[in-house]
């Protein structure tokens, strides 16, 4: 695997090049894993995060490496969703979106005093 470099966006062929899934491949796991969902640039060309070069090089893995069928790799990222989920432990109630939401009116009085 080549070195990811350091940047907020990649096109589809610096993916390829980077995860050495040909660009074809990729455009068919944005329709099989839902995941996975680039966005498009004002060109109209796919444009990757990093977060997204991850779940592609997972997504190889459980395919090419382990020999998982197209349905058991969506399985597995699902309950890998859902392990993550769990790993943040963040409680979001009602309690806590009526702090944001204050946090975000204080921000909003804020910027306004500033202009």
């Amino acid at each position: 695997m080549n070195q990811i470099p350091d940047k907020l966006y990649y096109k589809i062929g610096e993916v390829a090049d980077i995860t050495r899934v040909k660009p074809y491949i990729l455009r068919y796991w944005e329709s099989e894993f839902k995941i996975i969902s680039p966005r498009k640039s004002v060109s109209k060309q796919r444009v990757y995060t990093k977060k997204d070069l991850f779940l592609i090089l997972e997504i190889k893995k459980l395919l090419q490496k382990e020999k998982f069928t197209l349905e058991g790799a969506k399985k597995k990222i699902k309950e890998f969703k859902v392990e993550k989920a769990k790993q943040l432990d963040f409680p979001f109630d009602s309690k806590s979106a009526a702090a944001l939401k204050k946090i975000r009116q204080e921000l909003k009085s804020i910027k306004e005093m500033l202009a």
